[in-house]
């Protein structure tokens, strides 16, 4: 499932009847910020996991909230092969 922004992801997840098993979310996006659709999406599918993405300094990503221990996060610009362990690490650690 893809959406532009936060508010048509948490419009989509609405609608959608399957499994949803990881929201990868930017942090900083327009209308709603990254942690706000993570906190919806997961109020209504407590299963479902999050990776935070962003190409914004510390400093950014501190105030947005999200740059915690227990938080998935990787930084921008990233490779492929990167992006593909970091989505099974989180997968896996819900398990």
């Amino acid at each position: 499932l893809e959406a532009a922004d936060g508010r048509a992801a948490l419009e989509l997840a609405s609608r959608y009847e399957g499994t949803i098993d990881l929201l990868l979310s930017d942090v900083v996006m327009p209308h709603m910020g990254g942690r706000q659709l993570a906190e919806a999406l997961q109020a209504v599918r407590p299963a479902c996991q999050v990776l935070y993405l962003s190409g914004y300094t510390d400093d950014s990503v501190i105030r947005h909230g999200v740059v915690q221990s227990d938080v998935a996060f990787l930084q921008k610009p990233y490779r492929p092969a990167e992006l593909t362990q970091r989505v099974r690490e989180v997968l896996d650690a819900q398990k």
